[in-house]
């Protein structure tokens, strides 16, 4: 009997392969298979190899990092190779409290780890909390020309979630295991104690050992991995690399293990700035103070928090670290590390300083967007750097670099059929949504994205039937943020060549002040013979024609080739644009627009241009096209207007 090849995984195929196997017997060479009851047999069999084949190809995808959509799989898999994924990560903020004391006076104050205050943002009330006990400084405070005394506790930072405890024994048998029942944990506020039985306080403090360099048989260590349901385990050393638990006085120190830990709500945390005080202040004896009031300072509201990580990030970002080995040398070194050290980061772009012009030998420039926001502050960036110096190579100099964001934006004019639509609106916010969507896509939105021309008119297209066709440009920009009241120069590098018209007007700004101007001004171009290289010129509107008039005809610099533009010594006492902004544009000469080195780039629909246009000969108005020709015609070119709109 001949042996049939079974490939296939639909189940209609298995069908038939069963059957031309058994027409291969003589026996059922002219047998009715769909007339008999022998078709539920068959049906059963191929039904029965369908799941097992289907098991089968699930078993083999799970197996493998990058297939495995299981987030136990993809994280135990990563942890073959020394990868623990990031667990939620709670807001920070940091505030100042004054408490005043009452009799009796105690001889110092502590604010109690646990709950300290609560927090406001988006309608919604979220708990903060410190994790070890701080001492305040005693003092007097005036208050209405009365001293009174007083505790502060200055710049403390709180984080939000919620303090809990748990208690184990270790018992001593090598299948115990320590896991904490409690999904959204933020391990990086773990504490671990360890003590005998009988003994008071907390014992001795272990610390999280996420590698194994430098650890001996006397390290006072502990290690974590997640599993199922977000959980964690928390893992003790052996007496090889890390101290043994046990109850020997001489050997171990102790099988009682406290763990104090916070579970937080992680991104919807960030935000508060409203806190209210709700500790516990106590004395050197732990019992609590009397406070008649207290006030609280907010310096920071709370950031930085941020959800767990994604199974698309282990896939990511675990085969970088492992590269890596712990040490920041490569740009794949540094974005694996900065996302673990700042797990707020969306997207980071390394620049060594052989790569800058001029070069800057020795230094490496770090550029991040944050996942909620535009620019890193300057509290996270000192945290930042402190962590990064335990990773990077002697004689490297890490500089954290403000965001640069090239926006693109796009003026379409969108042609459609009357008859196939209700209103032209309904189109247009239609149009706004799909293009929305696409501005979210992996190409779009981070350091070195980019901006593909042909998608975009094929998502406005495919938005709808009554779509016939579009006439897009593009159009790129930057924002100056200026220093207003003083002189200053400016340079901004867009990363893509300008299309020049001889002309001019290939570079427009927003409106802005200048120092012994009394109108408003803007910014323009004024093309060299060589249409390589130009010069900015300050212009303002006319007030008897539709002239401009110039202020200055050497205000700066452009380089149609580089795509940079060098501003003069300017001295800017107003912007028309709120936050000091003004905002510059200029034509790429490629519709593909490139965010090049530390350029973010973000495809900007809400300062994008949809003009809706009746096709006519679509609608059935004409056939001849003279109408259309005349009256519904659209330039595929940019306009020669004087200023940005």
């Amino acid at each position: 009997m001949p042996v049939t090849k079974f490939t296939n995984l639909d189940f209609d195929q298995i069908k038939t392969s069963i059957k031309d196997y058994l027409r291969s017997n003589s026996k059922f060479t002219d047998f009715d298979f769909e007339g008999s009851n022998f078709s539920i047999l068959i049906d059963t069999l191929a039904y029965n190899t369908y799941i097992n084949a289907f098991n089968s190809n699930m078993v083999v995808n799970e197996s493998f990092l990058d297939s495995a959509t299981v987030r136990q799989n993809a994280v135990s898999l990563a942890g073959n190779i020394g990868y623990t994924p990031r667990s939620r990560t709670s807001s920070e903020a940091q505030v100042s409290i004054t408490a005043f004391l009452g009799d009796p006076l105690p001889k110092m104050a502590s604010l109690k780890a646990g709950l300290v205050c609560t927090g406001d943002t988006a309608d919604t009330s979220f708990t903060y909390a410190i994790t070890e006990n701080i001492v305040g400084n005693m003092g007097t405070t005036m208050v209405n020309g009365i001293s009174k005394p007083s505790v502060t506790f200055d710049n403390i930072n709180i984080h939000q979630g919620t303090y809990l405890t748990k208690q184990f024994e270790y018992d001593g048998s090598l299948d115990q295991k320590f896991i904490l029942n409690n999904a959204n944990i933020d391990t990086s506020k773990i504490r671990v104690y360890v003590k005998h039985a009988g003994e008071s306080g907390l014992g001795v403090l272990y610390t999280l050992a996420t590698n194994i360099i430098n650890i001996n048989s006397s390290s006072n260590v502990y290690f974590i991995r997640e599993i199922q349901d977000e959980k964690y385990e928390l893992k003790f050393g052996d007496g090889m690399f890390g101290k043994k638990l046990g109850t020997d006085t001489t050997k171990n120190d102790g099988n009682i293990i406290t763990v104090q830990y916070l579970v937080t709500d992680g991104e919807d945390g960030n935000g508060a700035s409203r806190f209210t005080f709700s500790g516990n202040i106590v004395n050197e004896n732990g019992v609590s103070v009397n406070v008649e009031s207290i006030t609280l300072d907010t310096n920071q509201s709370s950031q930085n928090g941020s959800d767990i990580e994604s199974i698309e990030s282990v896939k990511y970002y675990s085969p970088l670290t492992y590269s890596s080995q712990n040490r920041a040398v490569t740009p794949r070194d540094y974005e694996a590390i900065i996302k673990k050290v700042y797990p707020n980061t969306e997207s980071v772009s390394i620049i060594g300083g052989e790569e800058l012009d001029p070069p800057e030998f020795g230094t490496v420039n770090i550029s991040i967007k944050p996942k909620n926001g535009s620019f890193v502050s300057d509290f996270s960036k000192e945290k930042i750097l402190s962590k990064l110096k335990q990773y990077s190579v002697s004689g490297i100099n890490q500089k954290l670099i403000d965001l640069k964001v090239l926006y693109v934006e796009i003026d379409s004019n969108v042609y459609y059929n009357n008859s196939f639509i209700s209103t032209p609106d309904t189109l247009k916010s239609h149009i706004i949504e799909s293009l929305s969507t696409y501005s979210k896509s992996v190409t779009l939105n981070k350091f070195g994205g980019r901006f593909k021309y042909s998608k975009v008119l094929q998502v406005i297209d495919d938005t709808d039937n009554a779509i016939t066709s579009n006439i897009t440009k593009v159009r790129i920009r930057r924002d100056l943020r200026v220093s207003l009241n003083q002189s200053a120069q400016y340079e901004l590098c867009f990363g893509n060549q300008f299309h020049v018209d001889a002309k001019g007007f290939n570079i427009k700004s927003t409106g802005f002040n200048i120092l012994g101007e009394l109108s408003t001004v803007y910014l323009t171009d004024v093309p060299n013979e060589d249409l390589k290289t130009g010069v900015l010129s300050v212009v303002k509107k006319s007030t008897t024609s539709s002239d401009f008039i110039v202020v200055n005809s050497s205000a700066g610099t452009v380089d149609y080739e580089k795509g940079e533009i060098i501003l003069n010594t300017i001295h800017i006492t107003s912007t028309i644009k709120p936050n000091n902004i003004v905002e510059i544009q200029a034509f790429p000469e490629s519709n593909d627009v490139l965010g090049l080195k530390d350029l973010y780039l973000s495809f900007s629909v809400p300062e994008s241009t949809i003009n809706m246009v009746r096709d006519v000969i679509a609608s059935g108005d004409e056939v001849s096209g003279v109408k259309f020709a005349k009256d519904f015609y659209t330039s595929s070119y940019s306009n020669g207007k004087m200023t940005r709109e």
